[in-house]
């Protein structure tokens, strides 16, 4: 909790550090001249502000797994019977009986190693091993050294086990957290329907003596969400799974679950026809100047510029796309865009030369644009042509996310020997069921 608070802190430092820059690079800009040391300056700082919300995250992330770390040492302490007058004492109990169990296990698994060990190897390896105690290995015969370097653990070969306490470095994939904010309800079979309420009853003026004739009935329609299987089928050795040093299932297991979650929030995202239809690529996009569109396409507000935001007032835009969603979304709304929008945007201003953009001062808050957080989806297109790569609207409301069925995982040891196949699905699907509720920027001229 002190380093959030002390990144906090740094991050408001580096928020006041990029607008007095920014501010400096604005007036060497109206006087002509553009200072490239500046401009560098001004650079590092926006990484130092990414760097900083990016780190934020993980603070948290870290702060939630120490939570459950704690309740996972509660849960064991109880599980043991463990009663003690203090923490400290409970975990050191906790620590000997744990360990107590584990070298139990190690010294039953030792010993049935070494009685399965075939007998003439063993004992030529002993020979070799007396060998190379009495001379060094200088003196030993290639047999004797052949012998040796595949020798048994309880004769020596636990004294030369190579380090293997480095840590595993990971390869950081960029996702969107659909998951976070759009409404998620699981189903018992190959779809999910529901009703579209549209339409609106009649009204007129009636007299003393006469009805206003008015016999409008109002519509409905209906809208079907299907789901789809997503698979997999790596596969490993069965010597693999006994030897390695790590569980080589479990973390098959967690890298397939990640590539799930990855693959289908690209697809809520930018999914098209015939598969999973994402929010910002998969529908009629229609220009909306305030009285909303058609139902059945979302609307946006063009830019002004092919492929960037205007040229002048860049938060004008930002403004026209919020006062096109109406108020009844405006709670629970959010803008969810790329991180490399979220760099544009940071150095755009209102009237009263405030920014729009605002970093986050709380644990647990997001960064806001113009008062409302911000979702980082890096699933959502990079700004080019007649994009849609920003977008405003409460997506609770926008997308429906339909689950038929968690990860499931058959465990295959006979059709690929002697590798053992893990076959891996899961269905899943997504859609838009409220068109009015999201708004999008599109980077175009109309």
């Amino acid at each position: 909790m002190d380093n959030l608070e002390v990144l906090l802190t740094k991050q408001g430092e580096a928020f006041d550090a990029f607008k007095k820059s920014h501010e400096e690079q604005i007036a060497e800009i109206k006087k002509g001249m553009n200072d490239p040391v500046l401009a560098e300056r001004l650079g590092k700082i926006e990484k130092s502000l990414d760097s900083a919300v990016e780190a934020k995250a993980s603070i948290e992330a870290a702060i939630k797994a120490e939570k459950k770390e704690r309740e996972d040492l509660e849960a064991r302490i109880n599980r043991h019977g463990i009663k003690a007058s203090g923490e400290a004492e409970a975990k050191r109990e906790l620590e000997l009986k744990e360990f107590n169990i584990t070298l139990a296990s190690l010294a039953a698994d030792q010993k049935k190693q070494f009685v399965q060990l075939d007998e003439k190897a063993y004992a030529d390896y002993k020979s070799a091993f007396n060998s190379f105690m009495r001379k060094n290995d200088r003196l030993l015969t290639p047999e004797e050294v052949k012998t040796l370097s595949v020798g048994s653990d309880p004769d020596g070969g636990y004294f030369v086990t190579p380090d293997t306490t480095g840590r595993i470095v990971k390869k950081v994939y960029e996702t969107s957290p659909m998951r976070q904010y759009a409404s998620i309800q699981v189903i018992s079979t190959d779809a999910l329907e529901g009703i579209e309420d549209t339409g609106e009853a009649g009204a007129g003026y009636a007299g003393e003596h006469a009805t206003s004739g008015n016999t409008t009935t109002p519509q409905v329609g209906k809208w079907k969400i299907p789901v789809f299987w997503i698979d997999t089928e790596p596969k490993a050795t069965q010597q693999l799974l006994d030897d390695a040093a790590v569980d080589i299932e479990a973390w098959l297991s967690g890298k397939v679950a990640d590539k799930f979650s990855r693959f289908e929030n690209a697809e809520f995202v930018t999914g098209a026809a015939n598969k999973i239809l994402g929010f910002a690529a998969g529908y009629t996009f229609a220009a909306d100047s305030g009285s909303g569109v058609t139902w059945g396409q979302i609307g946006y507000v063009a830019t002004g510029v092919d492929g960037d935001f205007a040229a002048s007032a860049k938060g004008d835009k930002l403004y026209d796309v919020m006062g096109t969603l109406k108020n009844e979304y405006l709670m629970g709304a959010a803008w969810f865009t790329r991180r490399s929008v979220i760099t544009d945007i940071r150095k755009f201003k209102d009237g009263q030369n405030n920014y729009l953009w605002q970093p986050s001062f709380i644990a647990g808050q997001p960064e806001t644009i113009m008062g409302y957080p911000v979702a980082r989806m890096e699933d959502m297109p990079a700004k080019a042509s007649n994009s849609y790569s920003l977008a405003f609207g409460n997506m609770k409301e926008h997308y429906q996310i339909v689950d038929r069925q968690g990860i499931r995982v058959l465990r295959d040891p006979f059709t690929a020997k002697p590798y053992i196949k893990f076959y891996t699905t899961k269905r899943t699907g997504g859609g838009v069921v409220n068109y009015e509720a999201m708004k999008f920027l599109k980077f175009g001229t109309a």
